[in-house]
């Protein structure tokens, strides 16, 4: 919300991807110029089909920040928690990127920002899943930033620390209270330090 909020103001049409149609309403709402709304759910391929098909493929800043969570220790995690936390979180990037690219490089200008975690470079006990798709981002950023960097587009990673979101708040006490202990200022980080 933050990140689009941050654009609009900027003068951005912007496009929202989500799953819930009722929080991306509240969001485009929210936001002044032109809004549109793509709601689909990005776990397979036809879905991502389906809202590449929508999309102005003349985009020339590409967001990626979609990101679930479904924690659970390596011994006790199932196949489907792994595939759906790398297809949303790490897949995502590739098919989005995939299809969008192509005009930024015609147009010879552009920018992908992909939002990754601090624990993609600390690890984080019964988020193996979620830690392999945040740092497989940061080697993809990385490798497609040197691909496309001679054509004037920008291909940058930003790994937030604990940010106050619904899916931190989903934390325990004793496990926000861990989490700040390691956090020099004491404090979670707002959303809007991100979009910033």
């Amino acid at each position: 919300k933050d990140i689009a909020r941050a654009l609009s103001k900027k003068g951005a049409s912007v496009i929202l991807c989500g799953t819930r149609q009722n929080i991306l309403d509240e969001i485009a709402n929210d936001l002044n110029g032109s809004v549109s709304i793509i709601c689909e759910n990005l776990k397979n391929i036809e879905n991502f089909s389906k809202a590449l098909e929508k999309i102005n493929l003349n985009v020339d800043i590409l967001i990626n920040n979609a990101g679930i969570t479904q924690d659970n220790l390596i011994l006790r995690m199932n196949e489907k928690q792994w595939s759906d936390v790398i297809k949303i979180n790490l897949d995502s990037n590739y098919y989005f990127i995939k299809s969008l690219l192509p005009n930024m490089l015609s147009n010879r200008y552009g920018k992908i920002v992909g939002i990754s975690s601090v624990v993609a470079t600390t690890g984080n006990p019964g988020q193996s899943n979620y830690v392999a798709s945040k740092s497989g981002m940061i080697g993809f950023y990385k490798s497609i930033a040197q691909e496309v960097a001679k054509r004037n587009i920008n291909v940058n990673i930003v790994s937030p620390g604990f940010i106050k979101t619904p899916m931190t708040e989903k934390l325990n006490d004793n496990q926000k209270k861990e989490l700040l202990s390691k956090i020099p200022m004491q404090k979670f980080g707002q959303p809007s330090d991100v979009a910033n």
